[in-house]
């Protein structure tokens, strides 16, 4: 795992270059005055960080969850307060020339908090305070990134629902949400009259069907008005709860062309350029897309169209089976686990970097709203760089000492 990781890196950092790239300027991939030469600095700060987790002992991670969990919650409460604004989000502390992001950080820290509560022997899952408990850990820094202005890095703390799946919470929920979540979508495709028409001749041939069983029909009445409230509430949160650019961003994955010089640029372009590289590429530093600067962010959240450009469709399975082996060994990793602690803060990286690799490749190709994550180990950052290297290496830490732990 440690060699997909750094070629995960190289990769990244070599894309970086291209991205950025400009014929006449001739960069230098090591000169500071450009996001490849800052990038390998990231690179270099991240090998510290790694010998730092797998220095320290393998209980500290245990001991110290909670109190690293706390004090991220105080720095995504302070960022609200003394942060920068940036593209819309109060989400980056400025020290000189140094920015960091504390919600990258805020992944690893609520992952191990996750495991620490679960971990407990005397915890179980199939008590309802233990559920409420284990969504309020991931929720809660969930809402303050919110506060920041980054619904998208927000909506990545939903990914922990897998973890309570692992540990055994009814599969009810998720179907119950995902259920929801079409049935939001499609309330903005068809017309509400319909939906409630369809629905409500369903529910009638239900609960006829349902007489002798009362216990059906109380089901049948509660998702009844699930779909109503759904239903209702989507104007509400288009025009209420949603910004601007973010409505135009939902309105744009459903009509490409609603404003395509507008929310819809970065997509169609980002298609255009992952289109046109074919199945070899154009080759490296010859993508036409990139070098004219058409994508806007290409060397942070869509990084995966300079790749697609000039790599090809080649070159972007090669980058899709890295991430695929990676998500296999972590969760082989996370199962071979004795203690509960490492095998359920092991599916919480699974389930950050599984969530980040889909959606930034789906907002890349237009099947999701772009909602500004970035690319695992590929996208331009160093919080990002840090915050994943260790989510990853205090597992690989974990797991090194595994047979250490006295199985609970």
């Amino acid at each position: 795992m440690v060699l997909i990781y750094f070629a995960m890196v190289i990769l990244g950092w070599v894309n970086i270059y291209a991205a950025v790239y400009d014929e006449e300027l001739a960069n230098n991939i090591l000169s500071l005055d450009y996001n490849p030469g800052k990038q390998l600095i990231w690179i270099g700060t991240s090998i510290m960080i790694i010998i730092a987790l797998i220095s320290l002992d393998y209980k500290f991670f245990d001991s110290f969850a909670y109190i690293i969990y706390g004090v991220v919650l105080f720095l995504l409460l302070a960022v609200l307060l003394f942060g920068r604004e940036v593209a819309g989000s109060t989400s980056w502390f400025e020290l000189g020339g140094f920015r960091f992001q504390p919600s990258e950080f805020s992944k690893f820290a609520t992952a191990l908090a996750l495991a620490k509560y679960l971990g407990d022997i005397n915890v179980k899952m199939d008590n309802l305070k233990t559920q409420l408990i284990a969504v309020g850990i991931f929720v809660l820094p969930m809402i303050l990134i919110v506060l920041q202005g980054d619904t998208g890095s927000a909506m990545v703390f939903a990914a922990f629902s897998i973890v309570l799946f692992r540990e055994g919470i009814s599969p009810i929920y998720f179907i119950v949400g995902i259920g929801l979540i079409i049935l939001f979508v499609v309330s903005l495709l068809v017309s509400k009259t319909i939906i409630f028409i369809v629905a409500g001749v369903a529910c009638l041939v239900v609960i006829g069907a349902s007489v002798k069983h009362p216990k059906r029909i109380a089901i049948t009445a509660i998702v009844a008005f699930a779909v109503f409230a759904t239903v209702t509430s989507v104007d509400f949160l288009m025009k209420n709860v949603l910004k601007p650019h973010q409505r135009s961003r939902v309105i744009s994955l459903i009509n490409p062309d609603a404003d395509p010089l507008g929310a819809g640029w970065n997509v169609t372009q980002s298609k255009i350029a992952i289109g046109s590289g074919g199945f070899f590429g154009k080759g490296f530093l010859e993508g036409t897309q990139t070098k004219f600067d058409f994508v806007p962010e290409q060397s942070t959240d869509f990084i995966f169209c300079t790749l697609g450009e000039e790599q090809g469709w080649l070159g972007s399975m090669v980058m899709i089976t890295l991430f695929v082996v990676l998500l296999i060994r972590i969760s082989v990793i996370a199962e071979r686990q004795k203690s509960r602690f490492a095998r359920i803060y092991g599916y919480g990286v699974l389930s950050v970097i599984f969530f980040h690799f889909a959606v930034n490749i789906a907002m890349t190709i237009g099947l999701f709203p772009v909602i500004g994550i970035p690319l695992p180990f590929f996208s331009y950052g160093g919080s990002s760089l840090w915050s994943f290297t260790t989510l990853l290496f205090i597992l690989l830490a974990l797991d090194a000492n595994r047979m250490n732990v006295l199985v609970r």
